[in-house]
């Protein structure tokens, strides 16, 4: 391929930039050899010359192709150079935000300033086991690919991270680390792994500080080696370290700090117990102030020191030495605040004796404060005949000190890192090991000394064997392929190492100057330029005599040579180390002692080596000490050895900007770091051979659209591609066939791409050419058609137009005819009508003139009489309207005022109760009113007759005189009586007036009260009905909060119900999981004692009595647990929440019953014990047993009794409770029936205290037993007694002292005794005293919260006040009824367990007494002298099998150990638990609780056994899940429980369980069971895991709809071969139709069976999803479309199984979402919203990582832009998702099992002969 073919037009290259490094152009012409440049396009649309060099013929880097940028290998690049590598890198990190990429062998990582969510334990899971090609770039790959090479290949690993400051070395490493613990995990219990981990925030506290380039940059190399068993196991590990920067201890440059403990013990110095170390702040102290600020930003250094507080004692570091240590380093702070004064000669100084400093540095480290003052300021000069002593000046005692400093930190350093390696190390033997190197990179300032210098001849060393590492692979491959291979000339640089450590070099030369007494940098940099000024990497600069260049493989660095000399002595003055070494402190005098940090003994193999970086310090005047460049050239020796043992893996951490900015990419630092760490080395020795590598079924599927037809008629792919390369590229040496691989030169496979779009290309353009001719033959049509119809519409048009107007004149011409007639005619008849109508009017309107004239004088009178009386009338009514407006104004205002304060006073809750008050008392006071005028009434009308009749008395008195006068008299007085009748006349007709108006006055009051009372009534009314209305609207308010409030917690219940259940499944496997690593080491201990030439009996009895620890019965909590889930599962979980509060109270008040229990089955045991022992002696002692037999015949006769009693109490409380239930679900209990919740309360209380008589009466009883025991052990006491009072006499006698002595001991002991009865009934007391304190606290707390809420309502509206308090009543109610129901549910457990247990007891009387019986008929029946035998009649199968006990073992075997799901096929489904619960039904009718306890122990250690030993067998598993729920279900369904018997026939009933209760068993067998599914889950995942992603995401289901992308040096898995490890969407189908036939022919329930295949298409779901989100390579629009087909399989699988439910298809709707989402587009506003109404189940981060690694396979589509990212995200970031990214594939649902009854009787079950079980007796 000839240069012109490449650089043609619209070819994009790349040419250096000042600013970017390397800028795109495009050609714009093409370019033709002999031309001196090239004409470009830059991407900003100018056009620019560039030249060319002729001579060297430097033609511009090629640009790859769109679709080769952002790969994940550097190394899949066509053309491999500078700038491609660059690009890729930008690319990926600012628009993909992805940090790794793979460049060969090499991991490139870039730190992001930021926290990144991929380093979580799920990410760790997931890389785990996967192949390095297989994912996505990242460190827990690298780590993978080391871990699998060490246990494959048995070779030990190391994993080198370098990098510059800033880079992210220390976090690679310690993420590194952090894998290996997760994955690997401890080999003993020492938990290894977690001191491993947390020995790096000790190194970080002691080895890092903050530098210009990083707040925690690493100031020390350190090398870890982790150690392996063979299990490959963690067992141990080493550090060693390396060149540690001493001098940072006593200087630091601006914006920069000390070492990170230095600030942590200052932040720390507040704590009581560091007050000895005088601290104060950091600002305080020289030696950490001169850096400026002393904080980090984010950072908190006190919180950093808890922490590396806690890393010491984890790592075994005692209190006493942590105290120590900070008492070490703050001497330190001291020694740099200490004040040298100097003397006025300036050769001498001095320091102030009391310096304060000074004496707490001699305090901390335990010297003598005058010696260290003096040594201080002097020094000794030792010659050969005297000893000197000289005085310092100023300078020579500050560099002293900072000397002495700098060697306290290090020896405290080495120590450190010392104690480190103990703690780590292991007495185990270690098979293995991988080391993780965190070293410097290649480092270049402004002003380099020695610590750069060394750095770098490191980092030269490094990258030696970095090149010779690449280069062997490069060979290893190419011979692997069987090529030809060719030498590939590479960088070496020996020469340069060989100027640095050779005879003679600048560290020999660096040396030999140290030894001479009076050697000087001057001298030494001069010796450098007289010895290797010829050298080709040695040079001098031309403006300095003191320094010199010496050129390295990344770029040339210029070292100056002051302070070389002194930093490579490293001197320290001996006086003052031996003042140290005479510490108090032995660890600071441990610190100085020569041969202290010597190596342990020497490890053998079987043990990790612990080897300190730094050699001993040894005494400089009697031995030669080593200088600092020969122990770091030894060390570094060290090292490279240990790596050249180990196979490497390169790890290069690349700083993209120096402000420490997230995602912020500079080019030229980018640059610099790629080129000093190697990367570019093997970007050139791959592109010097053959880099691009293709399978050939991988080039086959992307490059056969270049194949010929005929070609393809062949079957051989390779040959294929031979003959199809041949064709294409005519030069043979641009590529090799190897083995397995075609082998490309740089290129090339551009070249291919390039010929592959031009056919695509080409094949568009004849697709576009034939749709447009099509089209527009088409649209030729349509337009022909469409003219011929518009032009015959026209025509036809044109003549109807012509006809109609033809007919249009005609009718035209008529009409003008009759038009002129009719108008002549029309104008005749008007002149007519006028002239009629004109003399009509002018008449009438003289006559109507004359009349008018008539009429208005006679109106003009009217009008003036009226509006004489208008204006009269006027003036009234305007002064009547004025008084009525003041009038009305006033009584408005008094209107407005009582309508406020009604209405303020309406607003009030109490107002209507006040109203209905106030009313009653009105119309109290209105009818009292009433009745006082009525009384009054009667009492005038009485006044009024009394008048009257007096008056006609008077009257008749006044007539009888008068006529008595007129007789005496005669008729001359007549005038005046008659003027006396008149007068009388007048004053009776007043009277009847007074009468009749005072009548008239209270008829008129009787009726305005009526009407007012009549008034009252009807507002009184108006307000009931404004009361009821409220009332309503209250209880409709409360009804819907309380609805809504059941419905939300009914919710919260059944969320709760889940959590408690998934916890409590999670238990379980937690326990099983320890129970099975308890087998495993037990296993392991019994290995290792087993000793040769002795035989080992089989340990199946010591694991049956090891698993049989469950009791016969249990602990009740349990139980109620399981009756609990029971109910659950029946009423369903709605009506189960609203009972779950007395639940869980309940519990609490069963353990207490529970143990109460177990105190009276002890005691009635051992009365039974004590009956066993005294039933041979009963004969001598009749009347004690007659009176014990009266006993409890009086104690069984009151348990009836209280039997029946408690059957009463409990009738009425059920009754009760239907009461409550009912008024609780009418939900207006609180309003409405006040009457009725006193009644029931009542009812409560009363049964309540007959309870508490109850209790009484059994305490009584219990009181009575203990009094028997207690009498029976009198009785057998009582003959001491009796020898007792037959000595009495003797106690008369003269007593000797020793019975003296005797008897006083016998006093002391019951004095003691008594004593400690005081001291237990005090303590009862003090119990009882605190008890009552803890309630008064409670009743002050509830009483406080009262208070709170009663100030609260105060606060509160009326109406709110009123709701408050009905809420407060209802709840307050509430409680107390749940109170009672717990009470007494309580008494009623109690009860049916006391019922129970005496009717067991009452049967083994009974039992005893038939014994009893039957021997003594045995004894009278003697007499007979010939035997009878007994026909027994023949009866049905009862549905009970007895067998023996000595055949309980032969039936486990048979029926569960032995057992193959083979020899049941054809039987009924779940056998074994049929047969299993006959044969405990049999155990029940004859009431053996031991054989049932051990038939059951033994059944559930048998099925732990075979699942033990079948832990991979999924059929077997199956099996004894299905069995156990049919053992549960049966023991649920016979239990007698009416909850379970609902289903039951009569027949099923009788075989219902008569004696024994076993819930605790069920709850044993419910835990068995959830154990059992876990295993079956393990299994089936094991077996589907290794197909989902080959079936999922790899293999072509659609055929031809995939592409294949180049890949680099990381092939993918799938590329390795033609399907050897691939599986298709069949095989996954296949294994699941294998899973569904098994569980259905075995009878599992079809509910748990649906429960398995949610949980494993929730796992397919979340192994494809997390795949996808880690893996570039299928995140495409044909693996879209793939997984919507392969996702359509699996569901129309579920439908054709009738397992498609809801929960089921809801596992796979992320996957759903996933594959729409890489199909849908992804360009305007429009479909970003599309995407996220879409992508719901999708978390942000999952959505934003499927976009960013979007990759198209082709050139016809377009990558997702990082703006429409950015409007995702925008959109998206109110979502409240969970922060991982990946899903958690180990999560396991909370399985159900729910109760499934069998239809079978017992009766019915026939046992088939291959069971062996002849020895089971049908009953």
């Amino acid at each position: 391929m000839s240069v012109s073919e490449l650089y043609s037009q619209y070819t994009r290259v790349w040419i250096p930039d000042p600013d970017e490094v390397w800028r795109s152009a495009e050609l714009t012409k093409d370019y033709k050899e002999g031309e001196k440049s090239l004409q470009l396009r830059l991407e900003d649309e100018t056009i620019r010359e560039y030249p060319i060099d002729v001579q060297g013929n430097q033609l511009p880097f090629l640009r790859n192709p769109d679709i080769l940028v952002g790969e994940n290998d550097l190394t899949a690049l066509s053309y491999l150079h500078e700038p491609a590598v660059l690009h890729n890198l930008k690319v990926r990190f600012l628009e993909s935000n992805h940090i790794y990429t793979y460049c060969g062998i090499v991991l490139v990582a870039i730190n992001p300033y930021e926290q990144l969510p991929i380093y979580g334990q799920d990410v760790i899971y997931a890389y785990s086991g996967q192949n390095m090609g297989d994912m996505d770039p990242h460190i827990f790959a690298v780590a993978e690919e080391a871990y699998k090479q060490m246990a494959r290949d048995e070779k030990n690993q190391s994993i080198i991270v370098s990098g510059e400051s800033g880079a992210g070395k220390t976090v690679s490493a310690k993420y590194a680390m952090r894998y290996f613990a997760t994955v690997s995990g401890s080999a003993s219990d020492t938990n290894i792994e977690e001191k491993v981990l947390a020995s790096s925030p000790i190194m970080e506290a002691i080895g890092n500080a903050k530098t210009t380039r990083n707040d925690n940059s690493s100031r020390f190399g350190k090398y870890i080696q982790i150690g392996f068993d063979k299990r490959y196991r963690i067992i141990g590990a080493n550090m060693r370290t390396y060149l540690l920067e001493k001098s940072r201890v006593v200087f630091q440059a601006d914006d920069e700090r000390n070492y990170h403990i230095f600030y942590q013990l200052c932040a720390a110095a507040s704590l009581p117990e560091f007050e000895e170390l005088a601290l104060t702040c950091a600002e305080d102290f020289f030696y950490t102030s001169q850096g400026g600020d002393t904080s980090i930003e984010g950072v908190d250094d006190a919180e950093d020191f808890e922490k590396t507080r806690q890393a010491f004692t984890l790592l075994g570091v005692r209190e006493s030495h942590q105290i120590n240590i900070f008492k070490i380093i703050a001497s330190i702070l001291h020694l740099g605040n200490v004040e040298i004064q100097a003397e006025r000669d300036g050769e001498s100084c001095s320091i102030s004796p009391e310096d304060e400093h000074l004496s707490n540095f001699c305090q901390l480290l335990g010297v003598e404060h005058s010696q260290m003052q003096h040594w201080l300021c002097h020094r000794k000069l030792v010659t050969t005949s005297e000893t000197y002593v000289k005085t310092m000046s100023l300078q020579q005692v500050v560099n002293a000190r900072n000397a002495l400093a700098k060697h306290i930190y290090a020896q405290l350093f080495d120590w450190i890192v010392g104690h480190i390696n103990k703690a780590l190390h292991t007495s185990l033997k270690q098979h293995s090991f991988i080391g993780v190197l965190d070293i410097y990179g290649f480092e270049t300032f402004d002003v380099n000394s020695f610590e750069q210098f060394c750095i770098n001849y490191a980092n030269e060393k490094l990258q030696q064997q970095f090149n010779l590492h690449v280069f062997k692979l490069e060979q290893e491959e190419y011979m692997k392929e069987q090529i030809p291979w060719t030498l590939i000339d590479f960088y070496d640089n020996q020469p340069c190492i060989d100027l640095i450590e050779a005879k003679l070099g600048i560290l020999d030369l660096l040396d030999e100057e140290c030894k001479v007494p009076k050697g000087t940098d001057q001298n030494w940099a001069q010796k450098l330029y007289d010895r290797h000024s010829g050298s080709q990497h040695f040079q001098k600069p031309r403006m300095s005599n003191t320094a010199f260049i010496v050129v390295h493989f990344a770029d040339k660095v210029e070292y100056l040579s002051e302070s070389f000399l002194e930093k490579n002595r490293d001197t320290v003055y001996e006086e003052q180390i031996n003042i140290l070494k005479a510490s108090k402190f032995p660890l600071v005098a441990d610190l100085f002692h020569d041969g202290k940090d010597s190596a342990p003994a020497a490890a053998t193999s079987s043990k990790i080596s612990v080897r300190s970086a730094r050699p001993p310090l040894k005494a400089s005047n009697k031995e030669h000490k080593k200088t600092v460049g020969h122990q770091f050239r030894t060390s570094l020796q060290l090292l490279m050895e240990t790596l050249n043992t180990t196979t490497p893996h390169y790890v290069r951490c690349i700083k993209p900007n120096d402000e420490k900015l997230p995602f912020c990419f500079d080019p030229k630092r980018a640059v610099q770091q790629l080129r000093a760490c190697g990367v570019l080395e093997t970007i050139r020795i791959s592109a010097a051979g053959y880099p691009s590598r293709w399978a050939y079924h991988d080039f086959y599927n992307r490059y056969r659209v270049l194949v010929k037809k005929k070609e393809l008629a062949n079957t051989d792919k390779k040959a294929i591609c031979k003959s199809v390369l041949e064709s294409l590229i005519k030069d043979p040496d641009k590529f090799q066939f190897g083995r397995t691989k075609i082998f490309f030169r740089a290129g090339q496979v551009a070249y291919l791409e390039k010929l592959r779009a031009d056919k695509f290309r080409a094949a568009t353009i004849m697709i576009q050419k034939t749709v447009r001719g099509w089209l527009q033959k088409v649209k030729y049509r349509r337009l022909k058609a469409a003219t011929l119809t518009l032009q015959r519409y026209c025509r036809g048009h044109l003549a109807r137009r012509l006809a109609e107007h033809l007919r249009r004149t005609r009718a035209a011409v008529v009409l003008q005819k009759q038009y002129r007639m009719r108008r002549a005619h029309q104008a005749y008849q008007r002149v007519h009508r006028a002239t009629v109508v004109i003399q009509a009017f002018t008449r009438g309107m003289l006559v109507r003139r004359i009349y008018h004239q008539v009429l208005r004088e006679h109106k003009a009178t009217i009008i003036q009489k009226h509006v004489r009386s208008w204006m009269a009338r006027r003036c009234f009514q305007r002064l009547r309207a004025a008084a009525i407006v003041i009038q009305c104004g006033f009584r408005r205002l008094k209107a407005k005022q009582e309508l406020k304060a009604l209405k303020i006073e309406a607003r009030s809750a109490e107002h209507l109760k006040r109203l209905n008050v106030g009313m009653e008392n009105k119309v109290v006071q209105l009818q009292r009113k009433i009745d006082d005028q009525n009384k009054e009434f009667k009492m005038l009308s009485v006044q009024l007759s009394a008048i009257t009749s007096t008056h006609a008395t008077e009257v008749e008195k006044l007539k009888e005189e008068l006529a008595c006068y007129q007789q005496s008299q005669g008729g001359d007085s007549s005038p005046q009586l008659q003027e006396e009748v008149e007068s009388l006349r007048t004053e009776l007709q007043r009277a009847h007036s007074e009468r009749k108006v005072l009548e008239d006055a209270h008829t008129r009051e009787k009726d305005e009260l009526r009407k007012r009372v009549a008034e009252l009534e009807q507002e009184n009314a108006l307000l009931k009905d404004e009361k009821d209305q409220l009332n309503n609207q209250i209880l409709c308010q409360s009804k819907d909060e309380s609805a809504q409030n059941s419905v939300q917690e009914n919710l919260l219940m059944k969320k709760e119900l889940e959590e408690e259940r998934s916890r409590y499944q999670n238990l379980v496997k937690e326990y099983s999981r320890l129970e099975q690593r308890y087998d495993n080491l037990r296993d392991e201990m019994t290995i290792i004692k087993q000793t040769p030439g002795h035989r080992r009996n089989p340990s199946n009895q010591s694991s049956l009595e090891s698993d049989s620890n469950y009791p016969s019965i249990s602990t009740s909590e349990v139980g109620d647990a399981e009756d609990a889930l029971q109910q659950v599962e029946e009423i369903g979980l709605e009506k189960a929440a609203m009972d779950l509060t007395v639940f869980l109270k309940l519990q609490k008040r069963v353990r207490e019953l529970e143990q109460e229990r177990k105190k009276l089955q002890v005691q009635l045991e051992k009365k039974e014990q004590q009956d066993s022992k005294k039933i041979p002696a009963e004969q001598p002692s009749s009347d004690l047993d007659l009176d014990q037999d009266a006993d409890l015949a009086y104690n069984s006769l009151k348990r009836q009794e209280l039997e029946s009693e408690n059957k009463k109490l409990k009738n009425e409380l059920n009754e009760l409770r239907k009461a409550v239930a009912a008024q609780a679900s009418e939900h207006s209990a609180a309003h409405d029936t006040p009457d009725s919740y006193c009644l029931l309360l009542n009812q409560l209380k009363l049964a309540h205290e007959e309870l508490e008589v109850r209790k009484e009466e059994v305490l009584i009883l219990r009181s009575q037993i203990v009094s028997a025991d207690q009498r029976r052990q009198a009785g057998k006491g009582s003959e001491p007694n009796i020898n007792a009072r037959t000595s009495w006499p003797n106690s008369e006698k003269h007593v000797d002292q020793e019975d003296a002595i005797e008897a006083y001991h016998g006093v002391c002991q019951a004095n003691r005794l008594l004593e400690a009865q005081l001291q237990a009934q005090s303590r009862e007391h003090e119990e009882e005293v605190e008890g009552l304190k803890a309630q008064v606290e409670a009743l002050k707390e509830e009483l406080d919260k009262q208070q709170q809420t009663f100030c609260q309502t105060l606060l509160l509206s009326p109406e709110a006040q009123v709701e408050f308090g009905i809420q407060q009543e209802m709840s307050r109610l509430t409680n107390e009824n749940l109170d009672l129901k717990e009470l007494v549910e309580k008494l009623e457990k109690n009860e049916r367990k006391l019922k129970k247990q005496l009717k067991i007891y009452m049967k083994k009387v009974q039992d005893l007494e038939a014994a009893q019986a039957l021997a003594q008929s045995d004894r009278r029946r003697h007499e007979l002298n010939r035997q009878v035998t007994v026909q027994r009649k023949e009866k049905d199968f009862q549905g009970m099998l007895e067998y023996h006990k000595e055949d309980e073992a032969l039936l486990i075997r048979n029926l569960v150990t032995d057992l193959k799901p083979q020899a049941l096929a054809g039987t009924v489904p779940c056998l074994p638990a049929y047969i299993l619960y006959m044969c405990i039904r049999h155990a029940d009718y004859v009431n053996d609780d031991l054989k049932v306890h051990s038939l059951l122990t033994s059944t559930i250690n048998g099925i732990k056994k075979v699942l033990k030993k079948h832990s991979d067998d999924f059929e077997m598993t199956s099996f004894w899940l299905s069995n156990t729920c049919r053992l549960l279900h049966c023991l649920k369904q016979y239990s007698g429980d009416e909850g379970f018997m609902t289903q039951n026939t009569a027949k099923q009933n009788e075989h219902c369980l008569k004696n024994f209760d076993l819930t605790e068993y069920r709850q044993v067998l419910s835990d068995l069971s959830i154990q059992i599914y876990q295993q079956l889950i393990k299994i089936s995942e094991g077996l589907l895991q290794p197909m989902i992603v080959s079936a999922m995401l790899e293999n072509e289901s659609i055929q031809g709809l995939s592409g294949v992308k180049p890949t680099g040096y990381r092939k993918r898995t799938s590329s390795l071969a033609d399907g050897d490890k691939s599986y298709c969407l069949g095989a996954i189908i296949r294994q699941m139709n294998s899973f569904h036939t098994i569980m259905c022919d075995q009878g599992l329930d079809p509910e748990i069976i649906l429960q398995v295949f949610k949980q494993l298409f929730y796992m397919i779901n979340a192994v494809t999803l997390n795949n996808l989100l880690l893996r570039k390579d299928v995140c495409s629009w044909s693996t879209g479309m793939q997984l919507r087909y392969n996702i359509s399989q699996l569901e129309e699988w579920l439908r054709g199984r009738n397992l498609h439910q809801r929960e089921v298809a809801e596992t796979m709707e992320p996957l759903i979402q996933a594959a729409q989402l890489l199909q849908l587009k992804k360009k305007s506003p429009e479909d970003a919203d599309a995407i996220c109404s879409l992508c719901t189940a999708l978390s942000t981060q999952q959505i934003v990582k499927i976009l960013n690694l979007y990759t198209p396979l082709n050139e016809f589509e377009e990558r997702v832009t990082v703006a429409f990212i950015r409007t995702i995200q925008a959109q998206l970031q109110e979502r409240n998702d969970p922060q991982h990214l990946l899903l958690d594939f180990k999560h396991m649902f909370p399985v159900l099992f729910p109760f499934n009854p069998s239809s079978l009787t017992m009766d019915s079950i026939h046992i088939p002969a291959c069971l062996n079980l002849e020895f089971l007796n049908e009953v």
